[in-house]
């Protein structure tokens, strides 16, 4: 019973060396059993912290963000299109208060979204500081020395030689060093490790999704996205007053704005002409004089579609362009009321347009009373004859200026916004034409239609100028996103593709004087690399410390002198 007993003690020891020999090959926090019915508050808290720090809860709140982010890009949202959400309420009345109970209509501020962000934010940190203050006292410390029993290890060999053990030792030191192992001689062995940038990866992976969350939400809390249209020969200054459309993140303030200005000084679109492919355009571009800051010099470019130019945190973008035919408008006495190029938004491919001329102060009837004139707009840069209503090609190859004209009150001076694309007549009267119908005229270029009671006349200048609309977009996280998008993906390949490893190499003189040399390999996980790296080294100390003839049997010879492989092992 005793000697049972001693060979159990034994074998416990051994399997406590082997575990200290491959222990710390992983930066991951080891996970300690906790007895439930001791726990109090502060265990319970520690339990939690545990839980929440571990990886298996990490990713699934990884999972979780991501699935969240599936409703935030198939619903319409309100911070970026107010109008989709509106159409969506009218035409799901039962799913529209559903998805405001829950949030899905501005799922990136929601409370649930938040909650998940920030657990993950939390999980991630509470999951880096231990594994970095560990990584860090790895590297300040010593590869552990060799286990009593190399044999058990599963990279293992051996041969004698009649070289002496520090020569041994000696050369085995130098040869782990030539190939970057970190090693030392302990006691009869040398004991040498590396991949430790297998773990640095792994912390710089974790601290990378990091900056992505922070560079997310800083771009979400102070991000501004405007837009504005400008015709050729105007231009704009970077204020929120200058805006068509603005939208801008919940920490976003005035002062955020870039200062800078652009003229837009010409416009140019190419399509094909003939074959399959005619009317397709072929290139837009958008010729800028922008300063920077308000005293800055003029500096001339050229943007292009996914051509931005940038100025500091800002990204002007060229997202559309249309026609802006330049009309004039006189009263009964032939005075100039209205000169200006009018924007047309497009319909279709081939730059089909329409719009709204509004003449609010000036104008006086053939009477001398005051009134305003509204005038409905259609424009076609390539007209086909006939009853086509249609342009034919976007480019001007014969432009063709439809209006309707309306005079009144439009409706501009009772407070209640309107757009200036769209033309409220519940107080305008349409002129008409000899027949008692409705006036509309077409007009070409250098044309000019009188209205009639003498009212005055609209003419269709020659100059058709185009217009182009920009998209001004501020995200000041964009480059810490980049940034830590490229190091996980590093991070990532360095903590998949390089092994942690260790490799002891022991020589002893035996009891008959011949030194006898000992080489094992640990890696972290199952990898033929260790095994081929452990018989490249063998081989070249093999040639440095030469084997010896195996000595004669001999059966008073003690066990303890004899050095046997384990089994499978290689020689």
């Amino acid at each position: 019973m005793s000697k049972t007993t001693a060979d159990n003690s034994a074998a416990g020891a051994e399997d406590q060396d082997l575990g200290a020999a491959g222990s710390q090959l992983s930066t991951a926090p080891q996970e300690e059993l906790v007895s439930l019915p001791s726990l109090g508050v502060i265990g319970w808290a520690r339990w939690f912290w545990r839980q929440l720090t571990s990886m298996r809860v990490a990713l699934l709140l990884l999972l979780l963000l991501s699935l969240g982010a599936i409703p935030g890009s198939l619903i319409p949202q309100t911070g970026a299109d107010a109008a989709k959400v509106a159409d969506f309420r009218k035409s799901h009345t039962m799913l529209a208060p559903v998805y405001d109970k829950l949030g899905l209509f501005h799922v990136y501020s929601s409370v649930w979204f938040s909650a998940i962000y920030i657990l993950l934010f939390v999980s991630l940190i509470g999951c880096i500081i231990p594994r970095t203050w560990q990584f860090v006292g790895q590297l300040r410390g010593r590869p552990p020395a060799a286990p009593k029993r190399l044999t058990r290890l599963p990279a293992y060999t051996t041969w004698r030689t009649e070289a002496d053990p520090e020569q041994v030792r000696e050369a085995a030191l130098a040869q782990l060093k030539k190939r970057r192992f970190r090693a030392h001689i302990a006691g009869d062995a040398v004991a040498a490790e590396k991949g430790y940038v297998r773990e640095l990866g792994n912390l710089v992976f974790h601290i990378a999704l990091i900056v992505l969350l922070v560079a997310f939400a800083s771009g979400q809390l102070y991000k501004s996205d405007g837009n504005k249209l400008v015709v050729e020969g105007g231009g704009f200054s970077n204020s929120i007053i200058q805006y068509d459309d603005f939208k801008s993140g919940s920490l976003f303030t005035t002062d955020d704005l870039v200062p800078f200005s652009f003229d837009l000084k010409d416009f140019r679109a190419t399509y094909e002409l003939t074959g399959p492919n005619r009317g397709t355009p072929r290139a837009f571009e958008a010729k800028l004089a922008y300063r920077k800051g308000a005293y800055g010099k003029k500096t001339s470019t050229t943007v292009k579609v996914n051509q931005p130019l940038q100025i500091g945190d800002s990204k002007v973008y060229l997202v559309s362009h249309g026609y802006a035919p330049v009309i004039t408008v006189r009263d009964g006495k032939g005075n100039v009321v209205y000169r200006d190029a009018v924007p047309l938004l497009p319909l279709d491919g081939n730059v089909t347009s329409q719009g709204v001329l509004k003449v609010m102060d000036g104008y006086k009837n053939a009477q001398g009373v005051g009134e305003q004139l509204g005038v409905q707009a259609f424009f076609l840069p390539t007209y086909g004859g006939g009853a086509s209503v249609l342009s034919q090609f976007p480019a001007l190859l014969n432009p063709v200026l439809n209006l309707a004209p309306y005079h009144g009150d439009l409706g501009v001076d009772s407070g209640i916004p309107q757009s200036v694309y769209q033309l409220d007549k519940s107080h305008l009267k349409a002129f008409k034409d000899s027949k008692g119908k409705q006036l509309r005229v077409n007009l070409k270029p250098g044309q000019t239609t009188q209205l009639p009671d003498g009212a005055g006349s609209i003419t269709f200048e020659k100059g058709v100028k185009e217009w182009a609309g920009f998209e001004v977009v501020q995200e000041p996280g964009g480059g810490w996103a980049l940034g830590g998008a490229i190091a996980a993906i590093f991070g990532l390949a360095a903590s998949l593709f390089i092994q942690r490893r260790r490799v002891w190499v022991r020589a002893v003189r035996g009891a008959d004087g011949v030194t006898v040399v000992e080489m094992a390999g640990l890696g972290r996980s199952e990898s033929a690399k260790v095994p081929e790296e452990l018989g490249d080294l063998a081989g070249i100390l093999y040639d440095q410390a030469p084997g010896a003839p195996d000595p004669d049997d001999d059966p008073s010879e003690t066990p303890d002198s004899e050095v046997v492989p384990a089994e499978g092992a290689e020689q």
